[in-house]
């Protein structure tokens, strides 16, 4: 319902929702909501949304790169580096992408 409600523009009930739900937000929920913010634009909800979820899950690198990706989006250069700068002093790795095919009923990996 988050994500529903993000995408359609609606960051204010997204928050509600996740504010009040009965048994706590969970980094899912924060990370729904911030990717909502990165497509609507909201920069300083974003960055309140990514602090919720750093506490929850402080190795996670998701929230770093999408808070990164929403300030460079906003033409907020220094505070993406920054982000960035914090991501890689607390040691948090971005995870790889990978892609798997299927060749001749052989799996194929690619990592990128």
């Amino acid at each position: 319902m988050i994500d529903l409600l993000g995408r359609a523009g609606k960051l204010d009930e997204a928050e509600d929702l996740v504010n009040n739900m009965p048994f706590g937000p969970c980094t899912v929920a924060w990370m729904s909501l911030l990717s909502a913010c990165r497509i609507h634009g909201g920069v300083e909800r974003g960055s309140h949304v990514a602090d919720c979820a750093f506490e929850l899950d402080p190795t996670d690198s998701a929230p770093f790169v999408l808070l990164s990706n929403i300030y460079a989006a906003a033409g907020r250069l220094d505070d993406a580096t920054k982000v960035l700068k914090v991501m890689n002093d607390r040691g948090v790795k971005k995870n790889s992408g990978s892609s798997f095919i299927e060749i001749n009923k052989k799996v194929h990996e690619f990592v990128v």
